[in-house]
Order: C-alpha cells, then sequence, then structure tokens
C-alpha cells in the first residue's frame, strides 16, 4: 500500500497527517476549520483514499495558518507515499459538476511544481470560511507534492457547490493521475525519472 504519514509542529498549528493512496475513501478529520473537514472528505471520498487528519492551529487570529500548513503536509505524504512513481499514469483530466457549478482538475505528477487557478467566487466567505484559502491550500499542496496543478471553475453561482467540485475533482483526478498502469514499464517519462 503507498501510504505516509507525518507531522509538523510550528508556533502556529500542529498537525498530525497519514495518506494512503490506494484507499477505501475513509477519512478520520480533526481540524478547527468545518469547512475545510468538508472539502478534505469528499477529496477522500471521491479519491478513494484513506485520509486522517488531527489538526490544531492559531484560529483565534484566522483560519490561514491552518489550511497552509495540512495543504503542506498532504502535499508532503502524497510525495512520500507515490515513492519513485513506477507505473503511474502520471496525467489526469476531470470535470466535476456540483448542481449549476463546474469545476475541472488537470494534474501532471511531473515533480515540478506548478500551480494555476481560475476561479471568481460569488462571495468571499462560506460560513466563516475565507474562499481565498482555497487557492492557498491548493498552491502549498501542489509545491510540496511537487506536481503541476491546474484548477479551473468554469461557472457557477453558489460559492459552496463551486469549491466543492474543485475539492470532487481533485480526487477524482488524483486517483487517476496515481493509478498503476500494468502498461506503463518502469517512470512515465522520457527522462526515465519523476
Amino acid at each position: 500500500m503507498r501510504k505516509a504519514g507525518l507531522s509538523r509542529t510550528t508556533n502556529e498549528t500542529d498537525i498530525k497527517l497519514t495518506f494512503a493512496v490506494d484507499g477505501s475513501g475513509v477519512s478520520e478529520l480533526e481540524t478547527d476549520v468545518p469547512f475545510l473537514n468538508h472539502m478534505l472528505d469528499l477529496f477522500t471520498k471521491h479519491g478513494q483514499f484513506d485520509l486522517n487528519v488531527q489538526a490544531r492551529g492559531d484560529i483565534d487570529i484566522d483560519d490561514h495558518h491552518t489550511v497552509e500548513d495540512i495543504g503542506i503536509c498532504l502535499g508532503q505524504a502524497l510525495r512520500e507515499a507515490l515513492g519513485d512513481k513506477k507505473g503511474i499514469k502520471r496525467y489526469a483530466s476531470v470535470f466535476v459538476p456540483m448542481d449549476e457549478a463546474l469545476a475541472q482538475v488537470v494534474i501532471d505528477i511531473s515533480n515540478r511544481p506548478h500551480f494555476e487557478y481560475r476561479a471568481e467566487y460569488p462571495s468571499q466567505q462560506v460560513g466563516s470560511f475565507s474562499t481565498e484559502l482555497v487557492h492557498e491550500f491548493l498552491w502549498k499542496f501542489a509545491l510540496e507534492a511537487r506536481i503541476t496543478l491546474h484548477v479551473i471553475v468554469h461557472y457557477g453561482s453558489n460559492t459552496h457547490h463551486m469549491i466543492e467540485a474543485v475539492f470532487k475533482a481533485l480526487g477524482r483526478a488524483l486517483d487517476e493521475a496515481t493509478l498503476v498502469d500494468p502498461r506503463v514499464k518502469g517512470v512515465p517519462s522520457t527522462k526515465g525519472v519523476l
């Protein structure tokens, strides 16, 4: 099983996280950010991963550090769990609708961190959650996982639905890109390494 666990403790957050690429869609999430819990649960379920996150942070200031550091930890865990990446499909492009909203996530497990984000939300908050933190989470995740990640929200009128479509698409795209394809011999790159 491709799996990794890690801890990260700073003056701002204390995080313990385990992530299994080859899971069954089970999440155990205990963070101070309820909306992020909801999004990570969707990501896990639709990607068929297993994810355990125990996180505490300085939410008396705001949710920024907690969201950012969970993105960092999840990216590092993904990178470690994938190891040498032999046999993986590497690429994926997934569209996911959520009622009136449509999101697209395109992934290359490239060992070249890059993030493109095209999303305009009707509101800047979902409950107490700031929508700018979606960008922060995804960027740090892509950076630490060392993947190329493109996220496009094509349209929508409900901010919650739009963000939900992003996390569902992220789970499905990452699942597809990390699948082991028996036709792939070694690493799927002419360089011979990823």
